[in-house]
């Protein structure tokens, strides 16, 4: 089933790893020595049509701990830290704290390959680790380089409502002055302040743009990521909106920004916290909404799965069947009061639609996947999600607005997304607003072939030049003083 974990990083698309490897028993002998595990050990996980290369680089310091990262090049995932590295003489052990992952492995006979398990979501897939070479770092031309043309100040503040304390960069030109400033929202999941995700790091392009411009850009670490504090496990959009709330506060203290000329961008979930903000406070110069949404959460996944997994080649019977299943979830969900009810309608339903169900169908599903997906379903930020209706917020929202969509967007469809959103503007009689669709861009606003965020790390476009130039073009125009 398709969740928002697809939509937008990500807090827009996040790949989240799930390795824990079932312990084998030792046969024979054992080593006299522990094996070297000192190299870069590469294996393929196969996980349907799906292959995925993975990397473990293992080095070890001079006190005796481990410099330990993994890359998931395919992903555009990489040094991802591991942060416990156990061994023996037969067995491996890695612990991923970040991905709430554990890599189990045994040395085979010879020392030159671990076999063992990748379990996901209630699912066990074979892995064989062989040394290797590191995989190259994939080409991002349009990532910034210093030295850069303007100043860049590590900066910290806290929200005290949400108990987090939050680190971030502000860029803003040399000279002295008072400037207009833009903040930046990721999307859904957490994310660090570059918006990071498949080797790609928009937001450091978009601060990188607009500074140039003669614009102050702040951009921070989510919660719980980088330099920032706080736990994002039990909060919701409404937390996130207070987080930002607190970087707009944040801005309006500071002597070099001009706090009548604070606006905000936000990508996807980013984008609706932006609009929330802009319906209930006037601090808010502008927004700039990329890949919103404009429609209930439910109706937003329904139109995301059906899109890519149809692109994906899936059969109508399948992507019918998911439908089912989502509708059944959402549906015990948004009908709940309370995590306790909606445990128990969940449990339900899933027990109801497996008989409904051709037995082999039945028999291949496995219940701990479907729990594990339930389980996402039931969080306090979904259950909220599914419920939300960000057409409301639309209506109440009176600064300037400058949305823009990827005619290629698989995640936030603009034939499903711009109508509610004109429609909204026009009930409130918004005058200053502007929508564009750009051809064959996909939700990260690449160019694309098809959309499917199983592309996104191979593009090496980072964000089309012409969303740079039009979110610059429009934010100084609706920044100059009159």
């Amino acid at each position: 089933m398709t969740s928002l974990d697809s939509v937008g990083k990500s807090r827009t698309l996040c790949y989240t790893f799930l390795l824990a490897f079932t312990l084998k028993t030792a046969i024979g002998a054992e080593p006299a020595v522990a094996p070297n595990l000192e190299a870069a050990w590469v294996g393929t996980l196969s996980v349907g049509a799906i292959k995925l290369k993975l990397v473990f680089d293992l080095k070890k310091k001079t006190d005796g701990s481990w410099n330990a990262l993994m890359d998931s090049p395919d992903q555009g995932a990489f040094g991802i830290k591991i942060d416990n590295v156990l061994q023996d003489k037969e067995t491996v052990v890695l612990e991923i704290k970040r991905l709430n992952s554990r890599f189990e492995g045994k040395f085979s006979d010879d020392q030159k390959k671990i076999d063992g398990q990748w379990k996901q979501g209630g699912k066990s897939f074979p892995l064989v680790l062989s040394p290797g070479t590191k995989a190259p770092a994939p080409k991002r031309p349009q990532e910034p380089k210093q030295p850069f043309p303007y100043d860049e100040i590590e900066v910290s503040y806290e929200n005290a409502v949400g108990k987090a304390k939050f680190a971030g960069t502000l860029t803003r030109p040399r000279a002295p002055g008072r400037y207009p400033a833009v903040l930046l929202i990721t999307g859904s999941g957490s994310q660090n302040r570059d918006e990071e995700l498949f080797g790609h790091k928009p937001f450091l392009l978009l601060a990188d743009e607009l500074t140039r411009r003669g614009l102050a850009v702040l951009r921070v670490d989510d919660r719980g990521v980088g330099g920032s504090t706080g736990d994002a496990t039990a909060t919701t959009t409404e937390d996130f909106v207070t987080d930002v709330m607190a970087g707009i506060e944040f801005l309006r203290s500071r002597s070099d920004i001009d706090g009548d000329r604070i606006g905000l961008l936000g990508h996807s979930e980013g984008a609706n916290i932006a609009v929330e903000i802009a319906a209930k406070s006037e601090l808010i110069t502008f927004i700039v909404l990329l890949g919103t949404t404009t429609v209930p959460g439910d109706e937003l996944l329904f139109k995301q799965a059906e899109l890519i997994s149809r692109a994906s080649g899936a059969t109508e019977a399948a992507i019918q069947q998911n439908r089912e299943l989502q509708e059944g979830l959402f549906s015990a969900v948004k009908t709940s009061t309370d995590r306790t009810t909606a445990e128990a309608n969940v449990d339900k339903f899933l027990g109801e639609w497996k008989r409904t169900l051709p037995p082999l169908t039945a028999i291949s599903l496995n219940d701990a996947t479907l729990k594990a997906e339930a389980n996402k379903v039931m969080s306090p930020w979904f259950r909220r999600f599914l419920q939300h209706d960000p057409q409301h917020d639309l209506e109440l929202v009176r600064c300037p607005i400058l949305a823009l969509f990827g005619e290629r967007d698989l995640q936030v469809a603009p034939s499903q997304n711009r109508p509610p959103l004109e429609a909204a503007l026009k009930t409130s009689g918004h005058h200053d607003h502007e929508i564009h669709v750009f051809p064959s861009l996909n939700h990260l606003f690449q160019t694309s072939k098809t959309g499917l965020p199983s592309e996104y790390a191979t593009i090496e476009e980072t964000i089309s030049p012409d969303v740079l130039a039009v979110i610059g073009d429009w934010i100084i125009k609706h920044t100059l003083k009159k």
